[in-house]
């Protein structure tokens, strides 16, 4: 009965507010008297679900969080008529600059597609005092007490203890998903981690990126302007989730890899319920019951970790010749821009390799250019999209290509071999040839003086004769001359022949390019050392050191690790120490990678080590078999 009484004396209290609920409106909570340097929250509430939240300006405040979101609903039914109220929160977190006034201007949001607003309002700034120790007083606005009365109560909270609304692991947590715990390798994964909680949160940071050992992996939130925000169940509970990271992951060697856990600092808004003492005024009814108790706001700092992941990552099938380490969906084209040209002329041949997948790890193909074509190291041109489904867009290869002599050409049609995860099986994409005209060389043609040349050169034959006799003795300039051209067609033989065997062993011509190509990627890398651009310095030197390896010893891409790595060096006879630097480079370079925020000199450090250990590499003796 005594229940049932309390309840009908508080709808009597708030039936004036019932009746006026159904008009939408922006209602601010906040202390209107704080100190200097001391932070608080804002709170803005809305009655309707809005839309498109605007922060209001401030000024001689300082927003160092948020606005993080809450919700709330109210079921009511009077006489048979059921009704729901929805309350729908945006707190920020605010610190005071300096003593005087702060003003808070309006915020708005979008309901219906009409505009509401708060009304400003003013905050006084007091002179920062260490040792005091403000407290937020009851709003109820009941009466004033007696000053001895308010003197002893204030004593009194200050000694009464506080129920505060705990965090545990089931209010607040942190959580890794991925979409594939099995998957081939160089096959994409997509991560996402998130952070569940029931509680309002002002704010995050993420302290360090986890290294992913084993792992090629692509940030998918870089471009990310504002969290994503949700709803979700979880375990039979409704959480509010906010998605902090998503990104790509494509395991670079088989087995059982570890995903790491990633660590992040939350600020949590959590209630905190005040005990009161007896005001001598009819309220005294109330102050009991849990339900009427007075709550203030408080920051609770909070640190989380979520899951790791195990994945069991498949080696691929025994790759056919010519699979250039894609592993996805993807189309290829090939094209000329001058397909009639004269000689000493350049001309752009480029393929591109379309699709969804590891885009970012191709490798340019094996072309079998037409004989008398200089032809220039590929550029690579990359158009990718960083989606929350993974990365998709293209890789153009481009080569320069500069004929020698007239004549037509064919550049060769060739087949570009992928690896395609959702049938377990290569695919095999065939890029039709292209004809090429070449004419004389515009340089070339026969001048004035050149005719001229022609009729003092070349005179008529002698029909008459005369001989002398000479001395029997030969001279020995005669015999140089004669063995002369022995001697120089032997020669000329010779490196025909040595010619001939380096362009027919491809593992020859492999060697030969891998100073050459892994010295062009750390200029590359230098570039974007001095330009700052971490994300590509760290992806020149990678591609540096494990192409260099790869062409060194004739791997494949697609099979490199660092088991494979150590069994080659091995079987090669390298000297222990190298064979400890190297792998020591690559597991510096690899952590780096993902553990972003190095500074100058330690990517300094990390360029230096890799320019040492490819020159090294370049070292290595390596018999070839003919």
């Amino acid at each position: 009965m005594k229940k049932y009484f309390k309840i009908i004396i508080f709808l009597t209290i708030l039936l004036p507010g019932i009746a006026t609920a159904q008009n939408t409106v922006m209602n601010v909570r906040s202390r209107q008297t704080v100190a200097a340097g001391q932070s608080f929250q804002i709170t803005f509430e809305v009655n309707a679900r809005p839309d498109n939240f605007n922060l209001p300006t401030v000024k001689n405040l300082t927003i160092v969080g948020g606005p993080s979101q809450g919700y709330s609903s109210y079921e009511q039914n009077i006489n048979g008529r059921r009704s729901v109220s929805e309350n729908y929160t945006f707190t920020i977190l605010v610190r005071a600059d300096k003593e005087g006034t702060a003003n808070v201007g309006s915020a708005s949001c979008t309901v219906d597609g009409k505009t509401v607003s708060s009304k400003p309002f003013t905050i006084k700034v007091d002179k920062a005092d260490p040792n005091s120790n403000r407290q937020q007083q009851g709003g109820w606005g009941w009466g004033q007490q007696s000053r001895p009365r308010q003197q002893q109560q204030q004593r009194q909270q200050q000694q009464a203890p506080q129920q505060t609304t705990t965090i545990d692991k089931n209010t607040l947590f942190a959580r890794a998903s991925i979409n594939k715990n099995n998957l081939y390798q160089g096959e994409e994964a997509i991560i996402v981690y998130k952070i569940y909680t029931q509680v309002p949160l002002a704010q995050f940071m993420i302290d360090k990126l986890p290294r992913n050992k084993g792992f090629w992996s692509e940030d998918l939130s870089e471009n990310m302007t504002q969290v994503k925000q949700y709803s979700e169940t979880y375990n039979g509970r409704q959480y509010q989730v906010a998605e902090i990271r998503r990104g790509a992951l494509y395991p670079q060697e088989s087995g059982t890899l570890n995903i790491a856990p990633l660590k992040t600092d939350v600020v949590a808004i959590i209630q905190t319920r005040m005990q009161q003492q007896s005001t001598g005024t009819i309220l005294d009814f109330f102050i009991n019951d849990p339900f009427f108790a007075p709550t203030r706001q408080q920051a609770v700092e909070h640190s989380l970790t979520s899951n790791s992941i195990n994945v069991n990552v498949k080696p691929l099938p025994e790759a056919p010749e010519g699979f250039a380490g894609g592993v996805g969906h993807f189309d290829v084209k090939a094209k000329s821009d001058l397909t009639d040209l004269h000689a000493n002329d350049a001309f752009t041949y480029s393929v591109t390799v379309s699709g969804r997948g590891n885009l970012s790890l191709l490798e340019p193909p094996v072309i079998d250019f037409p004989k008398g074509m200089d032809v220039y190291e590929p550029r690579v041109i990359d158009n990718i999209n960083k989606g929350d489904n993974g990365l998709s867009g293209s890789r153009t290869f481009e080569w320069i290509v500069t004929p020698q002599v007239q004549g037509e050409y064919d550049m060769p049609d060739f087949d570009y071999i992928y690896f395609d995860p959702a049938t377990g099986q290569y695919v095999t994409k065939k890029c039709n040839k292209i004809h090429i005209k070449v004419g004389k060389p515009l340089h070339s043609a026969a001048s004035k003086s050149d005719v001229k040349m022609l009729n003092s050169d070349i005179h008529h034959i002698r029909k008459t004769t005369r001989l002398h006799n000479i001395d029997n003795k030969t001279p020995l300039m005669f015999w140089i001359l004669l063995a002369l051209p022995i001697v120089a067609s032997a020669v000329v033989i010779a490196i025909a022949r040595r010619r001939q065997d380096i362009a027919s062993d491809e593992a020859s011509m492999r060697l030969q390019r891998a100073t050459k190509l892994a010295r062009k990627r750390l200029r590359n890398a230098e570039r974007y050392l001095d330009d700052g651009n971490d994300e590509k310095f760290y992806e020149e030197i990678y591609k540096a050191l494990w192409g260099g390896i790869a062409d060194k010893f004739n791997i494949q891409q697609s099979l490199l690790s660092a088991d494979t790595i150590r069994q080659h060096l091995a079987d090669k006879q390298v000297d222990e120490a190298l064979q400890q630097q190297i792998l020591s480079t690559l597991s510096d370079v690899d952590f780096a990678r993902f553990a972003p925020g190095d500074s100058s000199a330690k990517k300094q450090n990390i360029y230096n080590e890799a320019m040492n250990t490819i020159t090294r590499i370049a070292a290595i003796k390596i018999k070839v078999k003919r």
